[in-house]
């Protein structure tokens, strides 16, 4: 990042300076500085341990950190928890829900940021919930309970409440896992449609191949950062290769960049 305050990067959905977090006696983060840039779709990727789940974590303010986070412009320590849920999504690894509830609940949960304390919900609730459970392909179940949903399904339902917040950015961490290759592909297409819309989309991914089909690539080893490019820039593919300690190779594919086991 340059040195211009974070409140001053308007075209910055997320900034960060400085961040170090660590869990338990160990260090996870070791002093990350970033700026994603607004309405774009950046990935996440690394190996394991690299501390992909907990930059993003932290970014959303959801685990104690040193360092400073920047959301749209604002110190994310001086929005009110109800002013950050609007603003930014969360879809979370191994999200739990309460089992009884129906995915027409679930979903509806999303609107909790822009609701009055005990309201009931208003119209463009009604229409936000509607639109996102259609788009996650989970409209028809919307009255059956959670727990009688397979993996994929509710990991589905998760989506639809993570959409309905209609949220400027979304965070998202392995968002694919216990998708089928269909529904991997269905929500290809609907992150860039919100990308499209002006939403900014962040999302750590186990997926690689998928992942190099997002705008920007952040790669992670060690708690850093070892390059954050454009995924077509083949600064970006060489040093995802390293990374992966040239275990696979980048090849385009169809006019897309794919990841091959070396």
């Amino acid at each position: 990042m340059s040195g211009s305050p974070l409140s001053a990067m308007d075209s910055i959905a997320i900034g960060a300076q400085g961040l170090r977090a660590s869990l338990g006696n160990a260090e996870v983060l070791r002093g990350i500085s970033l700026a994603l840039p607004a309405a774009r779709w950046t990935s996440v990727v690394g190996p394991n341990g690299a501390g992909k789940s907990t930059l993003l974590k932290a970014l959303a303010g959801l685990l104690p950190c040193q360092g400073q986070v920047a959301l749209l412009g604002q110190p994310l320590a001086a929005l009110s928890s109800r002013r950050r849920a609007q603003q930014m999504s969360w879809l979370g690894q191994n999200e739990g829900g309460s089992d009884d509830l129906t995915v027409w609940d679930v979903a509806m949960l999303g609107r909790l940021p822009h609701q009055p304390w005990l309201a009931a919900p208003s119209a463009a609730d009604l229409v936000a919930v509607q639109q996102a459970l259609r788009a996650c392909q989970a409209w028809d179940w919307r009255e059956r309970r959670l727990g009688q949903l397979s993996g994929g399904e509710r990991q589905r339902v998760l989506l639809a409440r993570a959409l309905a917040v209609q949220a400027r950015v979304l965070l998202m961490d392995e968002p694919l896992a216990n998708l089928d290759p269909p529904h991997q592909a269905d929500w290809l297409r609907l992150v860039r449609s919100l990308v499209a819309q002006g939403q900014t989309v962040v999302s750590v991914l186990h997926e690689t191949s998928i992942a190099l089909q997002a705008d920007d690539m952040v790669i992670m080893a060690g708690g850093q950062v070892v390059h954050h490019g454009a995924c077509a820039h083949p600064a970006t593919h060489r040093a995802l290769e390293q990374v992966f300690d040239q275990r696979i190779t980048i090849h385009p594919l169809d006019g897309q960049w794919v990841a091959v086991p070396h």
